[in-house]
């Protein structure tokens, strides 16, 4: 065993061993000095000698056509594109048998890009506190966000770095102190961040509660 991947030989065919599927592709984003890499992972239901792997990386153009950035050849499961900018892009790898026959490629498909602004904040009032839990309108496992507290409102949404209390980066937030007191209102501003950006802010109201029972 090795890494979960059996050495099972398979049938082959009369050209060779049939090239094993691809499965588990994943992609991570890695920022490098105002450009970008990509690590892709991936692995096989089995392993079988004298297979390597095809990638191809293509980015959607303004046209909306597809553009091949770059293609490349591992025997490794892992490999990782350098100097990528901004852009949508599609993942293909397949595995290559010794002979040139090729399996079935998986794709996948990321963004290079900042992440959107969260479509939606819920605030839990809790005893002298709240808790703040930004919501995607698609999950993003790369996202994160900032929180930003204020006991005002506000007005000008440019001026929250300024004007705002910088809690932290997270996926939620529970804001409670001494300060906090049931009944009045309590502003929130949260935006949404990656390795490539941050969102702009989005604002929440809230109000802690007075309850020790919840």
């Amino acid at each position: 065993m090795d890494n979960g991947a059996s050495f099972d030989p398979q049938p082959g065919t009369i050209h060779g061993t049939v090239p094993p599927a691809i499965q588990h592709l994943t992609t991570e984003i890695l920022a490098e000095e105002g450009q970008y890499q990509v690590l892709a992972r991936w692995d096989t239901p089995r392993v079988v000698k004298g297979v390597s792997f095809s990638l191809r990386l293509n980015v959607e153009a303004e046209d909306g056509s597809d553009r091949l950035v770059s293609s490349a050849g591992t025997p490794d499961t892992q490999y990782r594109f350098r100097g990528l900018t901004s852009g949508r892009y599609t993942l293909s790898v397949r595995a290559v048998n010794s002979q040139g026959q090729q399996g079935d490629p998986a794709s996948t498909q990321f963004s290079i890009s900042a992440p959107v602004a969260p479509s939606f904040i819920e605030l839990t009032p809790g005893y002298f506190q709240i808790t703040a839990t930004p919501r995607q309108a698609v999950y993003d496992p790369t996202v994160q966000y900032e929180f930003w507290f204020s006991d005002a409102r506000i007005t000008d949404i440019h001026q929250v770095e300024n004007a705002a209390r910088y809690l932290g980066t997270a996926l939620y937030w529970i804001a409670a102190s001494v300060n906090i007191r049931p009944g009045r209102d309590y502003y929130f501003y949260i935006r949404a961040v990656n390795q490539v950006g941050k969102s702009a802010f989005v604002e929440a109201t809230g109000q802690a509660s007075n309850d020790a029972a919840g």
